[in-house]
């Protein structure tokens, strides 16, 4: 014979289940991250999210950005996690996309993000902010929002020496990162 629990909890279990469904749902393809906005697209109440977190089941990252206590690691969770504190519009800029897609050695201790828009988060000393107009055309690797390969390896000209800007444009284009066209336009830009 099973246990049952009044109504009154049963559609409290129930409701706080269907809230950390979506939120899984949503989160599992966004690197297990889950932001307030995300909350508000998906009708949950940002205090489901503080409740969450209290019971252990969200972890908070920042100032509304929040991942599942429950994932799977990766490479690439750093640079999506400092995009996402970063807010709306922001992309990973430069030398971080040369790192992501691992194309030269890049300092790894700095997260160049790039936005449009004013942040006045308290952001970690590793993530740097750079104002950038958003880009008619920007990439996602490996679902993080990114200029563009070439156009980092452009935007690195006077921060990295050129024979590694070099080596990242000729491994870009082996690996599919950099059309031909873009490769040529690079390196007549970039005078090699």
């Amino acid at each position: 014979m099973g246990i049952t629990l009044p109504i009154i909890y049963q559609l409290w279990y129930g409701f706080g289940m269907t809230y950390y469904d979506d939120i899984y749902e949503r989160a599992v393809d966004n690197h297990y991250l889950f932001t307030t906005e995300d909350a508000a697209v998906e009708g949950i109440p940002v205090i489901e999210l503080v409740k969450l977190a209290s019971r252990g089941r969200l972890e908070r990252l920042g100032n509304g950005v929040y991942r599942l206590s429950r994932h799977v690691p990766a490479e690439s969770d750093p640079y999506a996690v400092a995009v996402a504190r970063v807010g709306k519009e922001a992309f990973l800029y430069g030398e971080s996309v040369i790192a992501l897609l691992g194309l030269a050695p890049t300092n790894p201790d700095r997260i160049y993000v790039a936005t449009p828009r004013r942040v006045r988060k308290a952001l970690p000393p590793s993530i740097v902010l750079v104002k950038q107009a958003v880009p008619e055309r920007l990439a996602a690797y490996d679902g993080i929002p990114s200029q563009r390969a070439a156009d980092a390896i452009a935007s690195c000209r006077t921060s990295m020496m050129d024979e590694r800007l070099r080596e990242a444009a000729e491994r870009g284009r082996e690996e599919g990162y950099i059309t031909a066209s873009e490769g040529d336009a690079l390196e007549e830009a970039m005078g090699w």
